[in-house]
């Protein structure tokens, strides 16, 4: 088995930290909150409403672990701009609301990626 390594420069370590801590906050508060009635088995604009659920959840939990592949961070970009079109389509209040959070947890997700793949020196790879 071979370790691969990740570097976080020193000065980006508040701010990740920081990130991470919300990110692990959002994710908390996602678990408690009811599934929107009527949104199973929905489609918006070609997306399944749970399996968006799901992958927002799982994207940011991979994240959260720094976990997250190459190939995976190009999905979470693609899951990114999913919720840009889905979420001016749900006319529903809570679960707009839901769907919102959601995507906020995926933005700061990726957020959280870009930092660390700034911070990471040329040829590391960046998974562990």
């Amino acid at each position: 088995m071979t370790a691969k390594v990740r570097r976080v420069a020193w000065q980006d370590l508040p701010m990740l930290d920081e990130k991470l801590d919300a990110l692990a906050q959002m994710m908390a508060e996602h678990m408690v909150r009811p599934f929107p009635p009527g949104f199973r088995g929905l489609d918006i604009e070609g997306r399944d409403m749970v399996m968006l659920d799901s992958d927002a959840y799982a994207y940011a939990a991979c994240v959260h672990e720094d976990l997250l592949s190459e190939q995976a961070h190009a999905r979470l970009t693609r899951l990114t701009s999913a919720f840009g079109e889905v979420l001016p389509a749900i006319d529903d209040e809570y679960a707009a609301k839901y769907y919102t959070h959601l995507h906020n947890m995926v933005v700061l997700s990726a957020e959280i990626e870009s930092q660390r793949k700034k911070s990471s020196p040329p040829g590391v790879q960046q998974t562990r």
